[in-house]
């Protein structure tokens, strides 16, 4: 039987454009698994990983104007935002890659022999060492960013790790080009192409998380996708890390005190946040407690006015489409639910945007109205009104685990007076990067960035965005009384590559 061809396809059509390739069979994926384990050798040098990615950065950029081209036709972002993203990419490449050269995340220590201490210390030296072959899933609102050359991809590769990325299906066409860039700057410092495998399909991705040689998986999508390739990597012989991000409401409070000084301009942030790339960020605020009263009153009519002069817009595909009319409809039929600027369909490939208000007291215990508690993916976000603090800290307590949690305070609150103090202390369990007085969508991409959060934000406490991100992919090993001549040149102590470590309980640069 033929494998099923895969197609790409205009989101604001809704038509084919080409069939790009097939759904990759079991043995495709275990030949493409093989591959990418046969070329972590060529990656064992830091400074030929450090090389090819600073090759695979220069590469993309080079390629821009047809790979933005591409992406457009498939995922209907626009220009503007395309070519943004891909150089975040480029800038992710490069910076992993110094990372790589600094050596830091290698976390070399180095005791000797205590013999006077209890208990008595031998020889210990430790470094960290690449898992293996990791399993990438492509995510569908960041066709660069966090699909083939994402990442989760530079992250795996700066760490030694090669990798098989399993593609979205709705950018399949941009997926290939994408990975034929990233084996051409493999090539030209002698990596093997299979350090980059790419494969097609539902079940493709499935296989993939259970085979055997693949030492860890990274995923970015929905909670019922990511769940079920989280619980099929925990159910394997051998167990392997899932680092995967699902799903986020990311709330944000708005003080009364906020409300009173500055209603308008927290109105205008928030439709500007909720609406940015129609409402297809991760981290899109999708509740908001606002204030019941007047000050409240006047951030609502703001955010209407702001709202409803949004045009239509596409999502990436008609099943989110879809998703999204009916998520919806199901949550504006609940008691006590209006819509100030109704969302829904705006014609038979676009969705328009809005919110919907409810008495946050409809949200402080169990029932139908827990709908509104969890994502809903698009352009929409819930107003919650709350009428005092007790409210509020009611609400927040029941959400789960996100990526961000956002206090809009005023600038009394701001200097340390009222309540900002108690309102983060509700915040900081719940989110992975707490914010004040900013908006979550933006995730930049620095040395101190955390973007994950509790579950079901993430499967994991780390990180997919920022430095950090690489120690998903290693692993610790302690040498224990080695001669200096079998010891990794990491873990020596002359320093030969000149690395970064703790000596002798000494931090050395």
């Amino acid at each position: 039987m033929a494998a099923a061809p895969v197609w790409s396809v205009d989101p604001r059509t809704g038509k084919q454009r080409e069939q790009v390739a097939a759904e990759a069979t079991a043995q495709e994926v275990d030949e493409a698994v093989r591959a990418a384990r046969a070329a972590r050798p060529a990656l064992a040098d830091r400074t030929v990983r450090a090389a090819f990615l600073r090759t695979a950065a220069d590469l993309l950029a080079d390629a821009g104007e047809h790979l933005v081209e591409v992406a457009d036709a498939e995922s209907a972002l626009g220009p503007v935002r395309l070519k943004g993203e891909l150089a975040r990419t480029c800038h992710q490449l490069r910076a992993f890659a110094g990372i790589v050269d600094e050596g830091a995340f290698l976390d070399v220590v180095i005791d000797h022999p205590d013999a006077g201490a209890t208990p008595p210390v031998p020889d210990l030296r430790r470094h960290k060492i690449p898992l293996g072959v990791v399993a990438v899933y492509s995510a569908s609102n960041f066709p660069f960013a966090f699909s083939v050359a994402g990442g989760d991809t530079a992250s795996a590769l700066a760490a030694g790790c090669p990798v098989v990325v399993k593609a979205h299906p709705d950018h399949p066409a941009l997926s290939e080009r994408v990975a034929s860039v990233l084996r051409a700057a493999a090539a030209r410092h002698d990596v093997p192409a299979g350090v980059v495998g790419l494969v097609h399909g539902f079940e493709a991705g499935v296989e993939l998380v259970r085979h055997p040689l693949v030492a860890a998986a990274g995923f970015t999508g929905s909670v019922r996708g990511g769940r079920a390739l989280f619980d099929a990597a925990a159910r394997r012989p051998v167990p392997i890390p899932f680092h995967g991000e699902l799903g986020s409401l990311n709330p944000v409070v708005v003080t009364e005190a906020a409300a009173v000084e500055r209603a308008e301009e927290i109105g205008a942030g928030l439709a500007g946040s909720m609406t940015l790339g129609v409402g297809q960020f991760c981290v899109k605020p999708g509740l908001v407690l606002v204030p019941a009263g007047a000050a409240g009153d006047r951030l609502v009519k703001t955010l209407a006015d702001a709202v409803g002069g949004t045009d239509a817009g596409v999502l990436l595909d008609h099943r989110m489409r879809d998703g999204f009319v009916a998520g919806v409809a199901e949550r504006a039929q609940l008691p006590d639910v209006a819509s100030p600027v109704t969302p829904g369909a705006g014609g038979e490939h676009t969705v328009s945007a809005g919110f919907l208000t409810v008495p946050a007291g409809r949200l402080t215990g169990p029932g139908p109205h827990d709908l509104l508690l969890e994502e809903c993916f698009g352009p929409l976000t819930v107003v919650a009104r709350y009428t005092d603090a007790a409210e509020a800290h009611a609400v927040l307590s029941r959400l789960p685990g996100n990526l961000t949690a956002t206090v809009q305070l005023s600038a009394r609150e701001a200097a340390g007076e009222g309540r900002g103090a108690e309102i983060l202390a509700d915040l900081t369990p719940i989110a992975g990067r707490v914010l004040v007085n900013g908006w979550p969508t933006g995730v930049a991409v620095a040395p101190a960035q955390h973007h994950g959060g509790p579950y079901p934000a993430t499967t994991s406490t780390s990180t997919s965005v920022g430095g950090t991100a690489i120690e998903r992919w290693l692993r610790p090993v302690a040498y224990q009384g080695v001669p200096e001549p079998l010891l990794p040149p990491e873990l020596r102590d002359d320093n030969p590559l000149g690395l970064p470590r703790r000596y002798e309980g000494r931090l050395e640069r």
